[in-house]
């Protein structure tokens, strides 16, 4: 039994890691945040530096003042 992955994906792996990374370095850069930092991460794996980032930096979920 081959553990090989096929071409498909393998290219499909590598788009969804390079649009999280340059996501998160264009978000991170516009907020003044780490941006190489984050965009380095979005490379590592998905989709854990995207949920990190939404929920801790860019804080979706606070309450907001009316």
């Amino acid at each position: 039994m081959s553990n090989e992955l096929s071409p498909t994906v393998i290219i499909f792996v590598a788009a969804v890691l390079l649009v999280q990374s340059i996501f998160l370095f264009l978000d991170a850069r516009k907020r003044n945040h780490n941006y190489w930092l984050w965009g380095i991460v979005g490379l590592i794996q998905a989709p854990m530096p995207t949920l990190f980032y939404l929920i801790f930096v860019r804080k979706i979920f606070r309450k907001r003042a009316d």
